[in-house]
């Protein structure tokens, strides 16, 4: 591709990248923590795409100015480079490949097509990401208590429930179904991005709803109960939760839980 044809696609990069950061499409990609560097980096690319068109347009209208002030001299040099077959010589382009130009769908994807988040199907077939947490904050006297689901899997299994004794707390997560049919509220957890997403789940026993739909969202009340089990994939602990009330809830504006490495 020519350089304008470069900056063409550099404007286009960073106008993509600022939209993304300046809606709520950049949390299908990215923690929220990254947004001032994802802006940042689409103010860059927009500035290098302006700068490298400015100058070559300066460059190509001072190389007009050049040619057509030598006289015969310049003429005589033209003839003579007419058999040059590299073909600058004689003033003959080589067009660009129109293939390159497919480097632009990829960009009116990520700013036309929002992608959905990881959902059920990827937590069903990966392993749960529980940590160990470092520590285990001060609970709020709410109730009922507010937990984000890693928040409440790290307190039920390494903590064996001892911050959550006597709370009725609330998890808000979408379900996913195993094989046998057991019920999961689970929570993708990001690490730096959505490529490395994976789920943590807390099984949902007691009064569940009879009819459970992978990827709906829920906001589940309910008590700490001692059953763990092993995720079948990799082993890796499941705390479960003693449901009182169930009520479907909108897909929040980040579907994801950075908790876990806070």
């Amino acid at each position: 591709m020519n350089r304008q044809a470069q900056s063409a696609v550099l404007f286009l990069l960073g106008a993509a990248l600022l939209h993304a950061g300046a809606t709520d499409l950049y949390l299908r990609y990215v923690k929220a923590g990254l947004r001032p560097l994802l802006l940042a980096a689409g103010a860059v690319l927009i500035v290098t795409a302006l700068a490298t068109a400015w100058y070559e347009r300066r460059r190509t209208r001072g190389g007009h100015g050049d040619g057509g002030g030598d006289g015969g001299g310049s003429g005589h040099r033209a003839r003579g480079g007419h058999g040059d077959g590299s073909g600058r010589g004689g003033g003959h382009a080589h067009p660009e490949p129109r293939v390159s130009w497919l480097l632009i769908l990829p960009l009116l994807a990520l700013i036309l097509v929002a992608p959905p988040a990881l959902g059920s199907y990827s937590a069903t077939r990966t392993g749960t990401a529980l940590q160990e947490p470092l520590a285990y904050p001060s609970l709020s006297a709410a109730d009922p208590l507010p937990l984000s689901v890693v928040d409440y899997a790290g307190r039920a299994v390494y903590d064996h429930g001892r911050t959550l004794a006597g709370r009725t707390v609330r998890l808000t997560g979408f379900v996913a179904l195993d094989h046998a049919g057991t019920p999961y509220l689970v929570r993708m957890a990001l690490n730096c991005c959505a490529a490395d997403a994976q789920p943590v789940k807390v099984g949902l026993a007691g009064r569940i709803p009879p009819v459970l739909q992978p990827d709906t969202w829920l906001a589940v009340t309910g008590v700490y109960t001692p059953r763990v089990v092993r995720d079948p994939v990799n082993g890796g602990p499941i705390p479960f939760l003693e449901v009182t009330d169930a009520r479907p809830v909108p897909t929040p504006r980040d579907p994801y839980d950075e908790s876990w490495n806070n």
